[in-house]
């Protein structure tokens, strides 16, 4: 049985999210620090990745001192209380092929050194040498102690409700580590 592990390069990866309001939304990246994928077989079996928190960047603020004050409070303990927890990661615990290249993964997800179980559909495409890994996983905030604004844990919010689930696109590239 073959097995082959691949590298996360973080300078071509990213996580991409958008968390949503009564009156909108928003969106930005985060960085990936580190991980790998495994394959065996061909075969998406396993992988981890980490995050670095610190680097959430918001896209649709456009004005710096609101882009600035924004990131500050997604760093505080409002959110996702960065200086004390600067990663979150995933781990993949299985994967199962459901048509060419696409799978259904299951694995925990820690934010805030809270871990739950979660799932998501995603693409591997294989290159030899390197393979892309993507896929969107909808994240119920508040299963992480993130409840600013949430209508589970704060009544008679009218327009400045947050919606509890945020989405978090994984888009990341491995070249295979020899």
């Amino acid at each position: 049985m073959e097995t082959q592990r691949f590298e996360i390069v973080p300078a071509q990866s990213q996580i991409d999210w958008i968390g949503r309001k009564v009156t909108g939304a928003h969106n930005g990246t985060i960085k990936v620090k580190q991980g790998s994928i495994v394959l065996t077989e061909g075969s998406l079996t396993d992988g981890e990745v980490t995050i670095d928190m610190s680097t959430i960047n918001i896209l649709d603020v456009t004005d710096s001192a609101l882009n600035a004050q924004f990131a500050g409070h997604l760093a505080s303990d409002d959110f996702f209380s960065i200086d004390k927890f600067p990663t979150a990661s995933f781990e993949i615990i299985s994967a199962q092929e459901v048509g060419n290249n696409h799978y259904h993964i299951e694995g925990n997800l820690t934010i805030k050194e809270i871990t739950h179980a979660a799932g998501f559909d995603a693409t591997v495409n294989y290159y030899g040498d390197s393979l892309t890994l993507a896929g969107k996983l909808i994240v119920d905030r508040t299963k992480y102690a993130i409840r600013f604004r949430s209508g589970n844990f704060f009544k008679n919010l009218g327009d400045n409700l947050i919606y509890n689930d945020f989405e978090i696109g994984i888009n990341v590239t491995a070249n295979l580590k020899n």
